[in-house]
């Protein structure tokens, strides 16, 4: 089995959907999602802000590439265009980490770069595993990381994945 953390996030069109679509695609798998937050732009500022989650996924059939392609196509059928680095995306799907692996390939890096400064990512994540610890980082809750910008959004909810 494997488990992995996924990092979701859109700031074009209707952003809970995008990120709804990812807890819809990926259906059984779906071990726990976090509250929703929404989180100023990180990189290329000038663009609309984001709204994130984490969502946890296990299977007995999906490695870490597994789940980068099922990232990937999520990101595809929300019409994702990659025009500019950092710029806006109807979706972004980040594998963050998966049992620990790690994998200095170019298409797939792990754990993920940048998680463990991006409040985007451990917040939601703490949210949902207090315990959390990030390969080659440690506890999630020691991290250093600003949360600046990041509001949590009680009155948006990723619905459906307790159901499965």
């Amino acid at each position: 089995m494997t488990r992995a953390v996924l990092s979701i996030g859109s700031n074009l069109g209707d952003r809970l959907a995008f990120l709804q679509s990812v807890v819809d695609g990926l259906g059984e798998h779906v071990v726990a999602v976090s509250p929703v937050y929404e989180t100023a732009a990180w990189g290329v500022e000038d663009q609309p802000d984001f709204l994130n989650a984490v969502v946890i996924v296990a299977s007995d059939d999906v490695d870490e590439w597994g789940w980068l392609r099922r990232g990937q196509e999520l990101e595809n059928a929300a019409g994702r265009v990659r025009e500019k680095r950092w710029g806006p995306r109807t979706l972004d799907v980040d594998v963050v980490s998966v049992d620990g692996v790690t994998s200095d390939h170019p298409e797939l890096l792990l754990p993920h770069p940048g998680a463990f400064e991006r409040a985007t990512v451990l917040i939601p994540w703490l949210d949902v595993e207090p315990d959390a610890v990030l390969p080659g980082r440690g506890p999630v809750a020691a991290l250093q990381f600003s949360a600046d910008g990041v509001r949590r959004r009680d009155d948006l909810v990723l619905s459906g994945w307790m159901d499965s």
